[in-house]
């Protein structure tokens, strides 16, 4: 696999403030700044990444690559990071120095959806459509961004592998709700004593973990060094264990104001979202496109399957970007 470096493709990091809290954003085109109306430059459409969780930004670099390329290079392709899930660079806190509270529970889920409307409103023109990203729970949040900001210009919305409904009782959610909700406290020290390690050891046991996949992203290796900080896993579990309270009956009605915009993409072995709630997603709206995975791909795909799932996005919105 060839490493990132070597792909000529332009990408733009930043680590921001957003709400109060450190956020990491991956810009990939030549376009950096979108709020300034002034430019005649402004692309029409901006295709937004909201992550599953952790949702670290840097899983997704292979993703927005191949999905920027496929794209004729014609758009840009952002992601951006859960508020704290990521490891700020030094010199910069979790949580900004200033008396202003922004944000209350920004790290909570409620506060994740917050997060990222505050991120569009100050980043990115009202005039600019958008195609709206989401993994896992990032689904869920993109729902959610819907209901509450209706003026947002949403062209499309792809879900992918959506855990939007009864996430507590998917056969992932068994397993691990007494865990998040009760035990995560007991992951800190463990997670505290591995920061010390060198960054070299930590990517080891990190390919380590990973031994059982036949290939992986390179680039998920580096980033997966980040859950070996406390504050992350911090702010990573607790905004898993509000998923496995909050997210528990299907917004039916948000799905049906918005159908004609969403793409559904189901995955046939997903612990998170079994396929019964494909079936029954499906039969309440027949008239959604509601797809299921025919090519085996796991529910975290960035880790292998980015650029597939990139030309596989690219081939639905085919008669979209024509229609522009």
């Amino acid at each position: 696999m060839r490493s990132m470096s070597e792909e000529p493709v332009p990408l733009h990091e930043e680590f921001i403030y957003c709400c109060g809290a450190a956020t990491h954003v991956l810009k990939c085109g030549p376009w950096k700044d979108l709020s300034k109306d002034e430019s005649k430059n402004l692309p029409r459409l901006l295709f937004m990444i909201i992550p599953g969780n952790p949702g670290l930004a840097g899983y997704y670099r292979t993703f927005i690559q191949a999905l920027y390329c496929g794209l004729n290079q014609q758009y840009p392709v952002w992601v951006v990071s859960h508020a704290g899930h990521c490891k700020p660079p030094s010199g910069m806190e979790m949580i900004e120095d200033t008396d202003i509270k922004e944000l209350e529970d920004v790290f909570g889920l409620n506060g994740q959806v917050e997060h990222k409307l505050n991120f569009l409103k100050k980043n990115v023109s009202k005039d600019i459509k958008l195609v709206l990203i989401a993994h896992s729970i990032g689904c869920y949040i993109t729902l959610e961004m819907m209901k509450r900001a209706s003026e947002l210009q949403v062209l499309r919305s792809v879900l992918l592998f959506p855990t939007i409904e009864r996430m507590a009782q998917s056969p992932q959610g068994k397993l691990m709700t007494p865990l998040l909700c009760k035990l995560r406290y007991v992951l800190y020290m463990p997670v505290y004593l591995l920061s010390f390690l060198p960054e070299g050891v930590k990517a080891s046991l990190v390919r380590f973990a990973l031994r059982g996949m036949k290939t992986y992203d390179e680039s998920s290796i580096t980033t997966s060094v980040n859950l070996f900080s406390v504050d992350c896993i911090a702010n990573i579990l607790y905004m898993a264990s509000q998923e496995m309270m909050k997210v528990v009956e299907r917004d039916s009605t948000t799905i049906k104001q918005n159908l004609k915009k969403l793409i559904f993409y189901y995955g046939t072995g997903d612990s998170w979202c079994p396929q019964h709630y494909y079936d029954e997603i499906k039969m309440d709206f027949p008239d959604g496109d509601i797809r299921l995975c025919e090519k085996g791909l796991r529910h975290a795909f960035v880790l292998d399957a980015s650029k597939e799932m990139a030309a596989m996005i690219t081939d639905w919105l085919q008669d979209d970007l024509t229609k522009l």
